[in-house]
């Protein structure tokens, strides 16, 4: 059976999320808590599939950028993995929603094989990478200066428009949503600038004694001069000013260049995560 996910889950559902936790061929994205209390807080739209009264699998939806990411789904048994994402895709179809997104980790070869059966298409494969913030001493190339700090929604977009050839969502917000992003106290924007030019651009996330690394690009006419390596020593430098041990950067598996550089630099690979994604407009 299946249905919604109810307080008396709780301690099933955390004991199949430890199971995950055992092994990397598990991985998929789900909920971060390993306690009740915060299980019960981070829970949002999540069903739960019951074998003999007790939690043998879980999935869960919540909102993503045009439509739902997954949690899940995740089962102790291969064969309850395809059930769980039926009822998934059927409430997302009831709450109307465009597309679903499912973030399994690389080595989970089972999931994978079962989102493609269910005609998910895989986007992209995403390398996370860690290294402790230390040794990255790389000036910028002569005549480049960075400077920390929003330079508006107007020059954001369009330094954003020429480096992420990856990501197009930041171009969907607004002017207001971009200013309360930016004036996040755990949000740091850095530019690269030659002369009055924007020419590159990093930002920073701070959490605790954590960086990452979640935007980083240079317009196409400044690569290859050093300034991609410039601006992350730069947060490198801005994660030990806020106390940060552990600098987090990430790629997607076309960006050859960034994936090189970040292996040359001494970062150690932490896992790779692949993107599926489905639309399902067409069966309103």
């Amino acid at each position: 059976m299946i249905r919604p996910v109810a307080r008396q889950d709780l301690p099933g559902l955390l004991k199949l999320l430890r199971w995950m936790d055992e092994s990397p061929k598990r991985g998929v994205l789900a909920p971060e808590a390993r306690d009740l209390e915060g299980l019960a807080e981070e829970l949002e739209d999540g069903l739960v599939l019951l074998r003999d009264g007790e939690v043998a699998g879980y999935v869960g939806l919540y909102a993503f950028w045009d439509g739902a990411a997954l949690e899940g789904p995740l089962a102790y048994r291969e064969e309850d993995l395809f059930p769980l994402l039926q009822a998934a895709e059927k409430r997302a179809s009831e709450l109307h929603l465009e597309r679903l997104y499912a973030f399994p980790r690389e080595e989970n070869h089972t999931l994978r094989q079962v989102l493609e059966k269910a005609d998910f298409g895989l986007l992209h494969l995403t390398y996370f990478f860690v290294k402790n913030p230390e040794g990255l001493d790389y000036p910028p190339p002569e005549g480049v200066v960075i400077r920390k700090g929003f330079p508006g929604p107007g020059v954001y977009r369009e330094l954003y428009r020429e480096s992420e050839e990856g990501w197009a969502l930041r171009l969907k917000w607004t002017d207001e949503e971009l200013w309360e992003h930016f004036q996040d106290p755990h949000v740091h924007l850095l530019v690269a600038y030659r002369g009055d030019e924007p020419v590159g651009l990093a930002e920073v996330e701070l959490e605790d004694r954590e960086a990452s690394v979640a935007y980083i690009g240079v317009v196409p006419k400044a690569r290859g001069q050093g300034i991609g390596r410039a601006l992350l020593a730069e947060a490198a430098k801005l994660a030990q000013k806020k106390g940060a041990t552990l600098l987090r950067v990430r790629a997607h598996d076309h960006e050859t260049g960034a994936l090189e550089l970040y292996r040359n630099l001494g970062f150690s690979l932490e896992e790779a995560v692949a993107t599926y994604a489905k639309e399902l407009r067409a069966r309103r």
